[in-house]
């Protein structure tokens, strides 16, 4: 249970109750109705999550949230705002003090439950990348160090030309970007779905939130210290810009825009190859098809073939056994033996046309197989 210590923070024991009732059973929870004593007790009860209301009298939520995130021992609580207002100018003013998630009174038992759900999944994935980070993370890029940023940049475009899956270009983007010290999150959006990266693991509820409200602000987005990258299919949130390096902060400024739109660019040849590969094995299918079907007709022609050459040579046969003996003149027989030699000759000629049209066929068969290889 210590790994699910939740402290709720609000100046109305009505809405404490409230969250007692909701997380008593699931949740190792403390409640407490101001912000100087949530400071005090943050720090002794170590929660997991800080459920902090917004409007509460002396200290709001949004100073005590600063507050503990300028405390090393409080820093990596995970706070959840709760306030009866949720504009984007409030969901913006939390997450920059720090809060990684918001819930809007009145909420219902499944709403916070869900978010709280999220919430310690991210938790648990950012421990884990965190210990991975710190193993990993020295080796992969004392390399990357070395060169110079664009060196940085035009490796990462000859890297990505052999990626084929839009999550291991997401990845790409987010190391080649963590080489400049900097902390992403990225949404991709993908056959009319959108996937969220983080370089921290997870993508918190609020930035999934802050993608959605700000797709349509332009460009360029900027609330300091972070900026947002709106392209038609990547969004690009960088959470750190370094605002104390100015010369820094102005080279990244010109570096992400066309990192952002030479990775779009990856991803729409990823999905083009998807459609052309589709489309590949749909003219296979197509051409199997064909080809099946040129099979029976040349049978049924062959077939046809074989008929008329019995059908005749019987015909031809009985004539010449029964003419003699019909008691016709010299020139009587002639005429019959004539005609059916000429009908003979024309169902020669017609034969001849099955063939041509049979050749006809078998190259076009031939064609198809060129054009699919």
């Amino acid at each position: 249970m210590v790994q699910n210590r939740i402290l709720a923070v609000d100046d109305e024991p009505y809405n404490l109750e409230i969250i007692e009732e909701i997380l008593e059973d699931d949740y190792q929870l403390h409640c407490v109705n101001s912000g100087p004593e949530c400071l005090k007790i943050a720090e002794e009860f170590k929660p997991r999550v800080i459920l902090l209301d917004v409007s509460m009298p002396n200290m709001d939520g949004y100073e005590v949230c600063r507050k503990l995130k300028e405390n090393p021992a409080t820093s990596e609580i995970v706070v959840m705002f709760v306030s009866a207002r949720g504009t984007v100018e409030e969901r913006i003013a939390g997450y920059d003090v720090g809060a990684e998630d918001y819930i809007v009174k009145p909420f219902g038992n499944k709403e916070l439950q869900s978010k709280l759900s999220s919430l310690f999944k991210v938790i648990e994935n950012r421990e884990i990348l965190e210990q991975q980070v710190e193993d990993a993370t020295s080796a992969a890029f004392n390399a990357m160090s070395l060169s110079s940023e664009m060196g940085t940049i035009v490796q990462y475009i000859e890297n990505i030309g052999t990626i084929d899956e839009p999550k291991e270009l997401a990845s790409a983007l987010s190391q080649c970007l963590k080489s400049f010290g900097l902390k992403t999150c990225s949404a991709f959006l993908v056959d009319k779905e959108v996937s969220h990266f983080s370089s921290e693991g997870i993508c918190s509820p609020m930035v999934i939130e802050l993608f959605e409200l700000l797709k349509n602000k332009g460009r360029l987005y900027e609330f300091s210290p972070r900026i947002l990258v709106n392209y038609p299919t990547i969004s690009l949130l960088i959470l750190n810009m370094p605002l104390d390096d100015p010369e820094k902060l102005g080279r990244i400024r010109d570096h992400i825009c066309f990192i952002v739109s030479v990775t779009e660019q990856q991803l729409n040849a990823i999905l083009t190859a998807r459609v052309l590969k589709y489309q590949k094995m749909q003219l296979k299918r197509a051409f199997a098809l064909v080809k099946s079907r040129f099979e029976e007709l040349v049978c049924v022609l062959n077939l046809s073939h074989e008929m008329n050459e019995a059908i005749f040579r019987e015909l031809q046969e009985e004539f010449e056994n029964r003419i003699p003996y019909m008691g016709l003149d010299e020139d009587q027989e002639l005429y019959i033996f004539k005609k059916v030699d000429t009908t003979i000759q024309k169902s020669v000629a017609r034969e001849d046309l099955l063939t041509d049209v049979k050749s006809a066929f078998f190259e076009i068969e031939d064609d198809l197989s060129h054009i699919l290889d």
